[in-house]
C-alpha cells in the first residue's frame, strides 16, 4: 500500500518492507532538489513507523540514478548566491540514510552515477543488476565527490580503488563493482528485487528490530572511532540496558523451543537510556571552524 503520494519517488508498503522507487524515468531518475525533499521525508515517515522494518531503494524504467539534473546546463552546480552556506543536496540524503534506524536495502536496477552512486554508499547492503553501471563521475564534470562520498566510499572498497574511481571518472560494470565488494551480488534483471526482498524478508521476519536498529548505529558509527575498546565500552553499556528486556527473553525462548520469534520491542519506544549515545553534528561552514590564526602571519 502506498505510504502517500510524492513528486519523485514512489513509496509503498509490503511485508512490513517500504519500496522507496526513484520515479523520473524520463530522466533515468535524474537527482534534483525536490527528490532530496521526498527522501528525506520517506525515511522519516520510515523511522516513525514501527510496522516498517525494511526499506529498498530502486529506480523506475531503466536507470537506477542518472546523477544530477543538469538540465540548467554549465551552471548546473553553480552555488555562489548560498556561500559557504551552501549545502550539498546528495549529502543530506546520505546522511539521513546514515542516521536511519531500518536497514536500507540498494537495489540497483540500472546506471547509477554521481550522486545516484554516492547516495547508495550509506545504504547497507547493495545489489545490482547485470544491466546497473557505475561512476563516480565527479572529476569528469569539473566538481569534487558529494553525498559525503568521500567519507563512505573509501570504507566500503578501500582508499586505492575509491581513488581510481574518483581520480578517472569512468563507468564501470557490475562484474568490477561486485570484486571490489561495492555490492553485495549480481542478479539477472528479473531477478534483483526478489533477492532484495528475500533479504529484507529474512531481517523482518527473523529479528528484534531494537536490535537491529542498535546493531546499525554500532557498525556505522565505529568506523570512525581509532580503537576497538570504544566498541566494547558501547556494546557492554547497551548489553547491560537491554539484556534482561522483553526481546532476549523471546529471541531465548523461541530458539530452545525451536519456533519463529515473536520480538515485542518497537524502536519508537523500547530503546535503551542510552540512545543515542552520540552527540549529532551541525552543519557549519568551514569559515566558521577555522582556527581565528588562519591567514594571519
Amino acid at each position: 500500500m502506498p505510504v502517500q503520494e510524492y513528486e519523485t519517488v514512489r513509496a509503498e508498503v509490503a511485508d512490513r518492507i517500504l519500496t522507496v522507487t526513484l520515479d523520473r524515468p524520463e530522466k533515468l531518475n535524474a537527482f534534483n532538489p525536490r527528490m532530496m525533499a521526498d527522501l528525506l521525508d520517506v525515511l522519516d515517515v520510515a523511522d516513525a513507523d514501527d510496522d516498517i522494518r525494511v526499506i529498498v531503494v530502486t529506480g523506475a524504467g531503466r536507470g537506477f540514478c542518472a546523477g544530477a539534473d543538469v538540465s540548467a546546463g554549465g551552471s548546473s552546480f553553480d552555488h555562489r548566491k548560498a556561500g559557504a552556506w551552501h549545502r550539498d543536496t546528495g549529502g543530506r540524503v546520505a546522511l539521513r540514510i546514515f542516521s536511519s534506524t531500518k536497514p536500507v536495502i540498494a537495489a540497483i536496477n540500472g546506471p547509477a552515477a554521481g550522486v545516484g552512486a554516492s547516495m547508495t554508499l550509506p545504504m547497507d547492503i547493495r545489489l545490482a543488476s547485470t544491466s546497473a553501471k557505475f561512476g563516480f563521475v565527479f572529476a569528469r564534470r569539473g566538481i569534487v565527490p558529494e553525498s559525503a562520498a568521500s567519507w563512505f566510499l573509501p570504507r566500503a572498497v578501500g582508499m586505492q580503488r575509491a581513488m581510481e574511481w574518483v581520480a578517472t571518472g569512468r563507468v564501470f560494470g557490475p562484474d568490477e563493482a561486485l570484486a571490489a565488494g561495492l555490492v553485495r551480488s549480481v542478479h539477472p534483471p528479473e531477478e534483483l528485487l526478489p533477492a532484495a526482498y528475500a533479504l529484507a524478508r529474512e531481517i523482518a521476519e527473523n529479528t528484534s528490530a531494537v536490535s537491529v536498529a542498535l546493531s546499525r548505529q554500532m557498525m556505522w558509527r565505529m568506523l570512525g572511532e581509532p580503537h576497538p575498546m570504544a566498541a566494547h565500552r558501547l556494546d557492554s553499556r547497551i548489553m547491560s540496558q537491554i539484556g534482561g528486556g522483553p526481546d532476549p527473553v523471546e529471541g531465548v525462548q523461541s530458539f530452545l523451543a525451536k519456533r519463529p520469534p515473536a520480538f515485542p520491542g518497537r524502536v519508537s519506544k523500547d530503546m535503551p537510556p542510552l540512545y543515542p549515545w552520540w552527540q549529532e553534528e551541525d552543519f557549519r561552514p568551514l569559515e566558521e571552524q577555522a582556527p581565528a590564526s588562519q591567514g594571519q602571519g
